[in-house]
């Protein structure tokens, strides 16, 4: 039975010419980067040429990108560097009710060491307001942090509107744009940016692989320590065959065809589950989405039962974060939005790719509405 993969949003499928430029670096080009002699300088080549097209992707100087193993470590590294370097201006970090889950939970421990956090509310599709933002800063505020696009329900914030405030305040501006990265403008000058969050799965790279974006003057230093990698931010041997994948998938991820194709077919699944009686979308429509998310709530089912079906029928999709799939809660980005413990867990995220087809799409538009029909018809709820 084929598989249809509707679970993008957790992780991508390696592009095969990703794969093709990372191939020589396990097996010829193997040397570290640190190192004088031949192998070591080609190493060296690589790893500033692929710094220089992820650094470009984002308006950025290639000496204010550092690699890291992904997302969940730059979060960590980007919040608890900058928390503990400025601690002298103050000890008061915003973030918002959304986040990633490791977003909240390096929020929650800088909680026990002495940080008072603030956790913003968000208007039902998932929006900050910035004016709220503005209301939220202290004259001891050092950090805020707030995700681009949503990885649940697809919601892209006005980082531009939102940095602004920042940089009123001469606040230090953080966003993790994982799931927006490629999908979306993304530019550190326009947007105010001081330190950004990159990883290359979410994007058909290698996982295991990611950076920081830290703008040049930021109060930072090394959370990690060794060797002084990295420009001694980050010590340890460089990923060059990761690193050089990441930058082959950002260059193939920056062509605007896919988002065009994504966000075509995201409209058309979109429009075609709502014809299901007792479906919501959860989070906005058109631009303010991200191009290949789709989010439902299905009144008197569990999204966990749709999942397994669809499953059944060859469709992987997921009920949320991949990072939450083992807990019984329900989701926290679905209760923030305003969803009921019982609505959000009646909820099903569908995430495409550009590998995501027309007939993939008409498959599960042909599948759903029988699944949602026989699970009522049974369902205790």
């Amino acid at each position: 039975m084929r598989m249809i993969y509707l679970d993008n949003a957790a992780t991508t499928k390696l592009d095969p010419k990703v794969l093709k430029a990372m191939l020589p670096y396990f097996t010829e080009k193997y040397g570290n980067a640190s190192s004088t002699h031949t192998k070591g300088r080609e190493a060296r080549e690589a790893l500033e040429r692929s710094r220089r097209i992820i650094a470009k992707s984002i308006g950025a100087k290639p000496q204010e990108i550092i690699f890291t193993s992904g997302g969940t470590e730059s979060n960590n590294f980007a919040l608890k560097a900058i928390a503990f370097n400025n601690k002298h201006r103050g000890n008061h970090i915003i973030t918002t009710k959304i986040e990633h889950e490791c977003v909240l939970q390096t929020c929650k421990w800088l909680e026990t060491q002495g940080f008072k956090v603030t956790y913003l509310d968000v208007d039902k599709e998932g929006f900050v307001s910035p004016q709220d933002l503005e209301k939220a800063i202290k004259d001891n505020t050092i950090l805020v942090s707030i995700i681009q696009g949503n990885n649940e329900i697809g919601t892209i914030q006005d980082l531009k509107a939102l940095g602004g405030v920042c940089g009123e305040h001469n606040v230090y501006f953080h966003t993790d744009a994982c799931q927006s990265y490629t999908k979306t403008e993304l530019n550190v000058n326009k947007m105010h940016l001081d330190l950004v969050t990159l990883n290359a799965h979410k994007i058909h790279g290698p996982k295991g692989i990611g950076a920081l974006y830290i703008r040049k003057g930021t109060n930072i230093s090394a959370w990690q320590h060794g060797g002084g990698h990295e420009r001694n931010l980050r010590s340890g041997t460089e990923n060059i065959h990761g690193i050089v994948g990441f930058a082959e998938a950002v260059k193939l991820g920056m062509n605007k065809k896919h988002i065009k194709h994504m966000t075509r077919l995201r409209d058309k699944l979109i429009e075609g589950v709502l014809s299901i009686p007792g479906v919501r979308l959860n989070g906005p429509t058109g631009d303010k989405r991200l191009c290949n998310n789709a989010n439902f709530a299905f009144k008197k089912i569990e999204g966990e039962a749709i999942g397994g079906y669809l499953d059944l029928k060859g469709v992987c999709s997921s009920t949320g974060s991949a990072c939450s799939t083992h807990s019984l809660e329900p989701s926290h980005v679905l209760q923030a939005i305003g969803l009921s413990k019982i609505d959000a867990n009646g909820s099903l995220r569908l995430s495409l790719s550009r590998f995501t087809t027309e007939e993939e799409i008409d498959y599960v538009l042909k599948v759903l509405p029988g699944i949602v029909k026989k699970l009522r018809m049974i369902s205790p709820l």
